[in-house]
């Protein structure tokens, strides 16, 4: 097993997932098999409790874990799928420590950070690197480590040391380090400063680990004499000095490191060198195209969380697919859910009016899942005004919910009609707690991860978008669930669930018929979506929003299309990449990791 470990200096955002994800692209279209861990050195567990605004969005893997967001970027670039243990925390290695200490695993031993934790690290990495994530058998050629967070950090000096000794272990050819560093521009000098990429690559060869290959982030290509200073200073042969520049879409990003030759840097470094040049044809008309794309289509996003779009990382990349799919540039309006409620017109009418203005002039409403009662009543706003209007609707697990309270309000006239998680003493719950969460442990206790759905009604245009399959496997999120109780009253009144679980109680999937295209789901589709790939619902969406749905169902009556075969609308040429990529935000021309969004 050959590993490429990926650190970070001078600031976190840097963009040190995408480079990751991008140096496994490479790596792939080279003809290796990679795989991805991702170290997040904080004391929770998992991700799985922690606000959006806190660390982006939580994304969920097949397996139930809840994972860095970084992990959905590996799965979307690479085409694989993780695990829980591809995701190392210091919560997850501590607990593994101490329960190895509690049942006598030590042997008496005074319980150290080194050897005990940092023999832990290297254990699981080895262990977890081993794991076939690409539906092959036997292990992958090449694991690539992000280390999270910035050199330098107090909590990830466990894993600093753990690196280094893992370094040692595992010998030179086997061995990779890959540093991701900032070269500003001052303003008022207007040149590349490389001081601070020398600090941190001085500090981190204090720590003991020296780079090999130095990726640069700046906003233009580094000069020439900008490289022979970095090469001097940083010990990094100067062939081995790439930059990563800001470019109008990061589908580009493997195409930098090509062009400028990274892969032979690391391949030398790993013993590699009688591979041949990367394959990536397909990635370089994904990222022209994306770039030509003029036509637009408005996505207004209703939700909780809008003051943080990586909260929703996940979403918009599923909406990108689609609209790159329908050969539409993606523009996404937010709207605050709050701000479409009648309190808001009295306490802020400024905000009031604009979120009511995006409401109307956007092509298509989406609803994404959350948690709590903020908002809740302007997302019911938007689902009614979707459904009256004739607008594209989709709503995701909380999005599916609060339209079946709005529809329960407004066509059944239950008016109190409501989720147990808001009114828990609500007279018509129409949405309530699943009998097997837990109210007292909040960690990993949801519906988690891949859950099949089965059609109960086959012409419907979930159905048609899937493929005319059977069933789906999605993956899940929640722990509310349409009340069972009220399910016979609602399709009476027209709201037909035409995607049940195997009980034929749980409703997965549902549809206004005699709407232009008003869905609700209960998973999270947004998961799964790949480049050239996209997402079931959210193609329909994003078809739906700019008049192409109808042709869409035709084409895929005669195709199984969104199962294994490429994309084409409008006969835009195909798109299914060599090795998937992804894009933060396409459509906005920033270079974004998971971290956070940059110019």
């Amino acid at each position: 097993m050959k590993y490429v470990l990926v650190t970070g200096g001078v600031v976190s955002g840097l963009g040190k997932g995408v480079t990751a994800s991008s140096i496994g692209v490479v790596l792939q279209a080279c003809g290796l098999r990679v795989t991805s861990i991702k170290i997040d050195p904080y004391l929770n567990t998992d991700a799985g409790t922690m606000s959006p605004f806190e660390h982006g969005e939580v994304f969920v893997l097949d397996d139930g874990g809840e994972v860095d967001l970084d992990l959905g970027n590996y799965e979307r670039f690479l085409d694989i799928k993780l695990t829980r243990d591809n995701n190392i925390t210091t919560g997850k290695i501590y607990q593994f420590v101490i329960n190895k200490e509690r049942k006598g695993d030590y042997l008496g031993k005074t319980v150290q950070v080194v050897p005990h934790v940092t023999d832990a690290i290297q254990e699981w990495i080895e262990r977890v690197a081993m794991i076939p994530v690409d539906g092959e058998e036997g292990p992958a050629d090449v694991c690539v480590i992000e280390l999270g967070g910035t050199i330098g950090d107090i909590e990830s000096m466990p894993f600093i040391e753990a690196l280094c000794q893992f370094s040692c272990h595992v010998g030179p050819g086997n061995f990779c380090l890959v540093h991701v560093s900032l070269v500003p521009v001052l303003n008022v000098v207007g040149e590349q400063k490389t001081k601070p990429t020398q600090h941190s690559v001085r500090g981190l060869r204090a720590l003991g680990l020296a780079p090999n290959v130095l990726a640069c982030r700046s906003e233009k290509p580094l000069d020439e004499n900008v490289k022979g200073k970095l090469s001097q200073f940083c010990h990094v042969p100067v062939e081995n000095i790439f930059t990563l520049y800001d470019v109008s879409n990061i589908w580009h990003v493997p195409l930098l490191l090509r062009d400028q030759k990274a892969h032979k840097a690391i391949l030398t470094k790993l013993d590699l060198l009688s591979l041949g040049e990367p394959n990536l044809r397909k990635w370089k008309d994904r990222a022209e195209l994306c770039d030509t794309l003029h036509d637009p289509v408005k996505i207004a996003i209703v939700g909780k969380y809008t003051g943080l779009s990586d909260s929703y990382l996940s979403v918009l990349k599923a909406l990108l697919h689609a609209s790159v799919a329908c050969q539409r540039k993606l523009v996404v309006e937010w709207v605050p859910a709050a701000d479409l409620e009648e309190l808001r017109a009295i306490v802020a009418p400024n905000l009031h009016e604009k979120a009511w203005n995006i409401l109307k002039g956007a092509d298509g409403i989406l609803v994404p899942g959350g948690f709590g009662d903020r908002g809740v009543q302007g997302k019911i706003i938007a689902a009614k005004y979707a459904r009256e209007n004739n607008v594209p609707f989709l709503g995701i697990c909380l999005g599916m919910q609060i339209a079946v309270i709005e529809y329960a309000r407004s066509i059944l006239k239950l008016q109190n009609a409501n989720s147990t998680e808001f009114d828990p003493d609500t007279k018509n719950p129409c949405v309530i707690f699943m009998p097997e969460g837990s109210k007292t442990h909040m960690g990993g206790t949801m519906r988690l991860g891949s859950r099949r759905t089965f059609f109960h009604v086959l012409d419907c245009k979930s159905a048609k978008l899937y493929g005319n399959v059977s069933y789906i496997d999605e993956r899940h999120r929640h722990r509310y669930e349409v009340n069972p109780g009220m399910i016979l009253e609602l399709e009476n009144a027209g709201l037909t669930f035409v995607g049940k679980d195997e009980t034929g109680r749980r409703m997965e999937i549902l549809e206004l018929l005699t709407h232009p295209f008003f869905v609700g789901v209960q998973f999270h589709p947004e998961y799964k979506s790949r480049p050239g790939k996209p997402s079931a619902p959210f193609l329909g969406l994003v078809a739906a929003s700019c008049g192409q749905l109808g042709r869409l169902l035709q084409s895929l009556s005669h195709s199984d299309v969104l199962t294994h075969k490429d994309i084409s609308i409008n006969g835009a040429p195909k798109l299914n990449p060599y090795q998937n990529g992804d894009n933060n935000k396409c459509a906005y021309g920033l270079y974004s990791n998971g971290d956070g969004v940059h110019a």
